[in-house]
């Protein structure tokens, strides 16, 4: 039988679980260079529809999914006043330095830092807990779910795919809002 999605083959799903069962772990972290404390995209095995299929994870912290919402609006009410917003692009020179951005770029720039700024403040943005399921994915099943956690680490992710596996996730409903967290500066 040929499958369409290779996260569903029983040969590539046999090779996972061994691969996992190695690990120590109920998950195979993926090489990425996104992965971070508040991000990582792991694979796991789990059941859907009664067959065992491979999910293709994306976690991350529930300050950087409310930190993602803010920006977005930021630079939605940048694109409504500046009718020629496009992004700002972060370009490097040869010695691998940025570049300096137009004088447009900078303002915008500003712009969008004041309009993050007030949100912040207002709190007029909030996220929850949430679990999304994308049955389409190109590899397996996608999920992404954000939580509300520090960090995501070993002991989050064994945690999470547990739960999930187990059909004991809970996901948190009350909503979240949260500041920027400021960067100590050391004073000599």
């Amino acid at each position: 039988m040929q499958y369409k999605n290779e996260g569903f083959h029983p040969d590539v799903i046999e090779a996972l679980k061994k691969e996992i069962n190695a690990s120590g772990n109920l998950f195979k972290m993926v090489n990425s260079e996104d992965n971070s404390d508040e991000y990582v995209n792991v694979l796991f095995v789990g059941m859907y529809e009664g067959k065992e299929v491979v999910y293709d994870a994306a976690l991350y912290t529930l300050r950087l999914h409310h930190s993602s919402e803010v920006y977005e609006l930021a630079e939605h009410k940048a694109a409504q006043k500046f009718p020629n917003f496009k992004g700002i692009n972060y370009e490097e020179d040869e010695n691998g330095n940025l570049k300096p951005l137009s004088s447009e770029e900078e303002e915008i720039g500003w712009f969008i830092t004041e309009i993050i700024m007030e949100i912040e403040e207002d709190e007029s943005v909030k996220v929850q807990e949430f679990l999304d399921m994308d049955t389409n994915h190109d590899y397996g099943i996608g999920l992404d779910a954000a939580l509300n956690v520090e960090y995501i680490d070993d002991r989050v992710i064994n945690k999470f795919v547990k739960d999930f596996n187990e059909d004991t996730l809970e996901l948190d409903e009350t909503l979240y809002a949260f500041q920027s967290e400021e960067e100590d500066v050391d004073e000599d």
